[in-house]
């Protein structure tokens, strides 16, 4: 099918047969029509030099810089994440956190899960996320 023919609706919703979301998400997302789906590798809170922050908040900043990289890189946007996954090693400041996911997805909120675990690649890496995008 030609690029230029692909039909894609990106939707999201929360169902009234449950609880509104305890956070910032959707509970629901469908993806219709012709569209790619695009899955990431987890990206965590190094410079784009590489330097890892010692600071978890510096590393959910440079996460999100480097989610929008990623996603610059296959000429996609905010809007076409449907799925995050976040796994954190220390608990979340949500503060913060939604400082930063606001100012990147605005009002449109893919879904989303949130882990909190033992140890992730690296001791000092204490943050992972990972993204799924559709268009």
């Amino acid at each position: 099918m030609n690029e230029n023919n692909k039909i894609k609706a990106v939707t999201r919703s929360n169902p009234s047969t449950l609880s509104a979301p305890v956070g910032n998400y959707s509970h629901v997302t469908k993806i219709s029509g012709n569209a790619d789906i695009y899955t990431f590798s987890g990206q965590i809170g190094t410079s784009k030099e590489g330097d890892l922050p010692d600071n978890f908040n510096e590393q959910v900043a440079n996460t999100f810089q480097n989610i929008k990289a990623v996603l610059d890189s296959q000429e996609l946007v905010a809007d076409d994440v449907i799925k995050v996954n976040i796994w954190a090693t220390q608990e979340i400041d949500w503060d913060a956190f939604y400082g930063v996911w606001n100012a990147f997805f605005g009002e449109v909120y893919p879904s989303m899960t949130v882990g909190y675990i033992s140890a992730l690649g690296l001791p000092e890496i204490k943050l992972e996320i990972e993204i799924w995008a559709a268009k």
